[in-house]
């Protein structure tokens, strides 16, 4: 709740949920904050990774009933926008979960949908929905090649491109040292290398031991004002097709610190060049899974 405090407190008026945080939990605690302080931030919600949905059952009814417990937990009549949350390719590709939500808009249920992907071909193909308003995708410093394609399509779609995993799992933080060790139940002790989801969910796809030695190369190009965190969300915000960014915390200070970055000049266009080619020269050959 402090978290949430200080994040209103900061002007962050859009955040990000989804029905399996927590088994419900995130979105229900959400709602207890709107109904305890009656601010008008805006909540968005996902759908789609839960068991009675993933990863063969999609249907109409269950879809519905998804977002239905998710307003109940939200304390919402109607969902403002909820996206697909990584739901299986194939799913994306027979086209009639956007039929049904098409539907489930036109019933009052939820106001507007959109996508969060795991790769570009799955972005780019659900950019060619004609009712999509948003597109959630990984963009960060080890994860570029949205630049290409991807953004120049959101734009002309006029589709909205929430980046998420910005810090790349942390990463780009800077605070971790080949001898780190994270929690047990922490996605990146047990999906290190993919071994329980999508490899390039965790630190962008790169091997850990990787990823460190790239992070000491990137602290190279940081500005003498800026910390790397900084840059690497001030670079994200530098590319105009992106609407907002989502970058987790673990305390409340934590929310002043990346709202920072909002408030910084643009990246000179030869940083972001230098920045650019150290992600095609030293990172891209190295992710792993799917771009």
């Amino acid at each position: 709740m402090q978290i949430l405090d200080a994040a209103w407190q900061q002007g962050v008026s859009l955040w990000d949920t989804a029905d399996v945080y927590g088994a419900g939990e995130s979105e229900r605690r959400i709602g207890d904050w709107r109904a305890r302080t009656g601010h008008p931030v805006t909540v968005i919600t996902k759908l789609g990774r839960d068991a009675a949905l993933y990863p063969s059952g999609y249907t109409k009814a269950g879809v519905r009933a998804s977002l239905q417990a998710s307003a109940r937990r939200l304390g919402a009549e109607t969902l403002t926008l909820a996206q697909l949350h990584c739901v299986p390719f194939e799913v994306l590709r027979d086209g009639e979960i956007f039929s049904w939500l098409d539907d489930l808009c036109s019933e009052g249920l939820i106001q507007h949908y959109g996508a969060s992907v795991e790769t570009l071909e799955e972005g780019l193909y659900c950019l060619a929905q004609p009712n999509l308003a948003s597109l959630q995708i990984i963009f960060n410093l080890f994860r570029q090649d949205a630049i290409t394609e991807l953004l120049p399509a959101a734009q002309k779609a006029n589709v909205g491109v929430i980046v998420r995993l910005p810090l790349a799992s942390g990463l780009l933080s800077g605070k971790f040292g080949l001898d780190h060790r994270f929690a047990e139940q922490d996605h990146r002790n047990f999906n290190r290398d993919g071994q329980a989801f999508n490899v390039g969910e965790t630190f962008s796809g790169l091997a850990f031991d990787v990823a460190v030695d790239r992070v000491a190369r990137l602290q190279t190009f940081v500005p003498h004002n800026m910390t790397l965190t900084q840059l690497a969300l001030r670079w994200i915000l530098d590319h105009p097709a992106v609407s907002t960014v989502i970058a987790g915390v673990s305390k409340p200070e934590q929310v002043a610190a990346n709202v920072a970055a909002s408030t910084l000049a643009a990246l000179p266009r030869a940083l972001h060049e230098q920045l650019f080619a150290f992600y095609e020269g030293e990172v891209r050959a190295q992710v792993r899974g799917n771009i």
